[in-house]
């Protein structure tokens, strides 16, 4: 069973922090709330361990304990809760920071007040983002003069391996869906890439169906293997299906010249609804229900 997700919040308006917590308390989450930003500080530094991403409304007391978070080497996921709307000057990431034009970090999220229905999915885009944005994360020795970030703090706060093994343990299956990169999807790939890439899928398929009625011991590990590769390409159960079916018509145009029975290529349809079955669960287990 998946452990809930920890989220931690400012919220200085009491209507939107109560409609808040009936949000994210129908998703089972784990809430700790405050309207004092100091007070929501002290959580954050006290339980930065346990707690999974942030929210936060723009507040004029929000900048020096996100200051003061930051100078600490603090870094979380984050949803920054904003009013694009209010007559109230806003706090301005440019002049205000120094080192970007963010108010956190690079891969926060920021949503609207008027948008905070939908912060269940914003949260999961935030932890999303943020490991992306770790797994970028080199100690400073490996930054070339050109690379980003620049910021020291930002370089050394939490190594990509001690965040993927937190997730890990705290999300378990979730946790593969933040792996995934989307410039690798299929729908994103190049021409060549794609053609490379549905090269390696019709090879893995074509060499399971081959040893699919064998007694061989390393079919499990193969499914698998071609299952990861579809669900990390973002590959579709009809792409699969259509991998079978071009599958099946080699073979059987082959069984026609060797005058045999193509009749033996329905029972082929057991590998088919195998893999399937395994790449429906990966994705069942692992997709966010907003997603």
């Amino acid at each position: 069973m998946l452990t809930r997700l920890c989220i931690c919040n400012f919220v200085c308006n009491p209507e939107l922090s109560q409609s808040l917590k009936a949000i994210l308390g129908k998703d089972d989450y784990h809430i700790y709330s405050f309207e004092s930003a100091e007070e929501f500080g002290e959580c954050v530094a006290k339980r930065q361990q346990e707690i999974d991403c942030l929210i936060c409304q723009v507040d004029r007391h929000l900048l020096p304990v996100i200051n003061g978070l930051y100078e600490q080497g603090i870094l979380l996921p984050v949803v920054i809760l904003f009013n694009s709307s209010s007559t109230e000057e806003p706090i301005n990431p440019e002049t205000t920071h120094q080192r970007a034009t963010y108010l956190f970090h690079p891969a926060e999220i920021h949503l609207e007040l008027h948008q905070v229905g939908e912060i269940s999915l914003q949260i999961t885009r935030a932890i999303a983002q943020f490991v992306d944005f770790a797994s970028h994360l080199h100690p400073p020795q490996a930054f070339g003069k050109n690379q980003l970030p620049e910021d020291e703090k930002i370089r050394n706060f939490l190594m990509p391996h001690e965040l993927s093994a937190k997730l890990k343990a705290r999300l378990g299956y979730l946790g593969v869906y933040y792996k995934r990169n989307s410039q690798q999807f299929w729908r994103n790939l190049s021409n060549k890439e794609q053609q490379k890439l549905l090269t390696q899928l019709q090879a893995e398929y074509r060499h399971i169906v081959l040893q699919y009625f064998a007694e061989v011991e390393m079919l499990n590990q193969d499914i698998d293997s071609l299952v990861n590769l579809a669900f990390f390409a973002d590959i579709s159960v009809p792409q699969i299906v259509e991998i079978h079916m071009e599958l099946m018509d080699e073979f059987a145009n082959q069984l026609k010249l060797e005058g045999r029975s193509e009749e033996v290529l329905l029972d082929y349809r057991l590998t088919l609804i195998d893999i399937i079955a395994h790449l429906c669960e990966m994705y069942r287990r692992s997709v966010p229900r907003e997603v």
